[in-house]
């Protein structure tokens, strides 16, 4: 029977998971468990399909994160032995040649087995050369990284992707009407209707929502205005005599409420730009983000204060899809695809914190070591003085999660 230290120290401290007594996996349990997620997925579809889609794309992401890792180390030499959607008990596996596929009962993430990533892992004499820690530093430092930027890469497409064929939310140069004018309003006693567009006022042509209230505000209360505006294609003239503003009666006020933001579709070379931009600054914000998830007092604050800034308050998968299916009902695809790129960024991010069990942790170590080597002498990091902190992180990962799933259910996004 394994101990628990000696689990943790195969499965997270060495990168990948534990070698069990047996590789048969019990069909009563994989039946049981491909029908408990199949109608967990039934049920997404139905209560919402954008939630569904949205977790499709998460699913997809861990999957390209772990082939990332996979593909980079069998080029660069090294050995993989296992690839698991999933974690905790096999529910199918097929050897191919020396690597194990398969699926397992937790279908909270996926994992690599790597050969040798530290001094613990025991590997067989004649595996020793094709071993992580055997590998030069560049080597290592790719394979490690590739999951984070296989999430980058994810990332950018989904945005140049979106741009591109749906539009990137900006200035769109038309002012829209976006709801019903109030019963009673100058906007409303005018004829002027949701959806039409604002052209001019006074002949004074407007593209942006500011211009429009300047050109509003400029007027008094009384003052007859000439508003153009564009419905169905067809321009049309009305007249409305401004009245006081309901907060302040000395400003003039039409009563529309308008907008002139929207999906702009880009060209390809704007799209790449945007995209390359955008990741770079969803990538900042996440940094910040990480710092905030990763304060338990945020996380204390949550659960005492119904009000907590919801930009700091730890959240799982299920409030990101419970977001996922709300954009899908309001905008549809491109929304989704949109917070998938952005939460593909952030998953990057966190990724790399420089701690085990994180990428970033193992990339931690083998910078050190590198640093600490010499000609002729490779230095070897002593990862058992590492378990100790290792447990408080997978200490403070489980109570976020709690937290998180707690208030993602009682107090949804």
């Amino acid at each position: 029977m394994t101990s628990m230290y000696e689990r943790m120290r195969q499965e997270i401290v060495v990168g990948g998971g534990a070698e069990e007594e047996s590789n048969a996996p019990s069909t009563s349990r994989a039946v049981l468990a491909a029908l408990v997620i199949g109608s967990l997925l039934v049920w997404l579809g139905m209560k919402n399909g954008w939630t569904l889609v949205f977790v499709a794309g998460l699913l997809v992401s861990i999957f390209l994160h772990e082939l990332g890792h996979f593909v980079t180390a069998r080029r660069t030499g090294m050995k993989a032995t296992q690839f698991f959607m999933g974690f905790g008990p096999r529910l199918w596996s097929r050897q191919k040649g020396e690597v194990e596929y398969g699926f397992r009962a937790i279908p909270l993430g996926a994992f690599v087995r790597i050969i040798g990533m530290n001094g613990l892992d025991e590997v067989e004499p004649e595996d020793e050369p094709r071993a992580y820690r055997n590998q030069s530093f560049p080597r290592q430092l790719l394979v490690i990284t590739a999951g984070s930027l296989m999430h980058m890469f994810i990332a950018l497409v989904l945005f140049v992707g979106v741009y591109g064929f749906a539009g990137r939310y900006d200035d769109t140069g038309k002012v829209a009407v976006v709801h019903a004018p109030q019963a009673g309003s100058p906007a409303s006693m005018a004829g002027i209707r949701e959806g039409d567009i604002v052209v001019a006022l006074n002949k004074n042509k407007v593209t942006t929502r500011n211009e429009l209230v300047e050109a509003i505000v400029a007027k008094v209360p009384g003052e007859v205005v000439e508003v153009v505006v564009l419905r169905n294609g067809v321009e049309k003239t009305v007249t409305a005599t401004l009245a006081g503003n309901p907060m302040n009666t000395s400003i003039a006020y039409l009563g529309i409420a308008t907008s002139s933001t929207g999906y702009v579709k880009q060209s390809l070379s704007d799209s790449v730009v945007h995209g390359v931009g955008d990741v770079v600054r969803t990538a900042g914000n996440s940094v910040k983000g990480v710092i905030g998830a990763l304060n338990p007092m945020n996380s204390v604050h949550a659960l005492r204060d119904s009000g907590q800034n919801l930009a700091s308050r730890p959240t799982t998968v299920v409030g990101a899809s419970q977001i996922g299916g709300q954009l899908g009902k309001d905008q549809g695809l491109k929304a989704v695809l949109l917070l998938l790129a952005s939460v593909n960024v952030f998953v990057g991010v966190f990724n790399m914190f420089p701690l085990l069990p994180f990428d970033g942790g193992h990339a931690a170590i083998a910078a050190y070591e590198r640093v600490r080597s010499r000609r002729g002498e490779r230095y070897r990091a002593d990862i058992n003085k590492m378990i100790p902190l290792t447990t408080i992180v997978m200490g403070l990962m489980g109570f976020l999660l709690f937290v998180g799933l707690y208030l993602d259910i009682t107090k949804p996004l």
